[in-house]
């Protein structure tokens, strides 16, 4: 199955609803990383908050999900846009525990730990536009990421909203490695089974037995990973979570892992450190390498490239 995002209206425009199988850019984005089993659940979890959070923004808008946490995963920090695209990385991909919660499920809680989450959205600041962005800030109450996104939700945006995000991971031969020495071979084993989730937001002109109505609903449905691996589109998660009433697809596009760096910007960057260290960096090491955090691609820049800066801004390297 292809990932998928949908954006929906139920009850007559009294919910708001995104789904998403984010199944194929969470394993590449896990891949890319070299994520441990629990890191890329934390990791897959807010990559598809991300997207779901972004998919009813305006047209220049991004949004920028920074977990700060106080366990050992560290950060986790993801951006999306309104047009399904999504770039994430986690500080500490080998954060992992062994030992799953008790529900049987990678304790993601116990690599996040507490901390806060940063939200910002912003809207055309790489086209020159200088609107001021705004941004909100909670802590974290839980570390499953999902239930976060739904506490941001309500306190700094003040929309209630139910929340689920999920992150299955297998092993090719059903075991799990747990040697140091066979890490490599246990994350070329790895892959992401099913990853995916739904945000169901209530409107303030929502009446109540409605509210009691849809929070029944999705009490009593399945866990996004569980519709997901019985085959389920978006759209009939989406159907699935309200039940009866009636749901009106609004946008439906392809997700995808996404990062905005190439080698010219890899250039820019390095032009923008000044001649001191351009030429501190040629005298070393007679070229450059920089690595973008979001998606691990590396970029090298030659020792004749360094020159050519220099050269630019007057000061030609010998």
């Amino acid at each position: 199955m292809t990932d998928q995002l949908l954006y929906a209206l139920a009850a007559e425009g009294q919910l708001r609803c995104t789904a998403a199988v984010t199944t194929r850019l969470v394993d590449e984005a896990c891949r890319r990383h070299g994520a441990f089993p629990t890191a890329s659940a934390a990791l897959g979890r807010a990559l598809t908050g991300g997207l779901l959070m972004g998919a009813g923004a305006k047209d220049l808008e991004k949004i920028t999900l920074q977990f700060h946490c106080n366990g050992p995963v560290g950060n986790i920090i993801v951006q999306a846009d309104p047009h399904g695209k999504v770039r994430g990385y986690v500080s500490n991909p080998a954060a992992d525990q062994i030992n799953g919660n008790p529900h049987g499920k990678l304790d993601v809680r116990a690599i996040v730990g507490g901390g806060m989450l940063h939200v910002t959205r912003d809207a055309g600041f790489e086209i020159g536009l200088m609107k001021e962005p705004y941004r909100g800030m909670v802590p974290i109450v839980s570390g499953e990421i999902g239930e976060d996104i739904a506490y941001y939700l309500a306190k700094s945006e003040q929309i209630n909203s139910a929340v689920g995000l999920g992150v299955l991971v297998e092993f090719e031969d059903g075991t799990r490695e747990e040697s140091l020495s066979s890490v490599e071979t246990a994350l070329e084993r790895m892959r992401v089974r099913t990853a995916g989730g739904f945000i169901i937001q209530v409107m303030p002109s929502a009446e109540e037995n409605l509210i009691a109505k849809i929070e029944q609903t999705i009490s009593h449905a399945p866990a996004s990973t569980e519709m997901i691996a019985d085959g389920m589109t978006a759209a009939e998660m989406l159907q699935t979570l309200v039940g009866d009433l009636d749901l009106v697809t609004l946008e439906e596009k392809e997700p995808r892992f996404e990062c905005q760096c190439s080698p010219s910007r890899a250039r820019l960057i390095i032009a923008a450190l000044g001649r001191e260290e351009i030429a501190d960096m040629l005298a070393k090491d007679d070229g450059a390498e920089l690595i973008c955090h979001f998606c691990n691609a590396t970029y090298k820049i030659s020792g004749d490239e360094l020159k050519k800066m220099l050269e630019e801004e007057g000061d030609v390297g010998g």
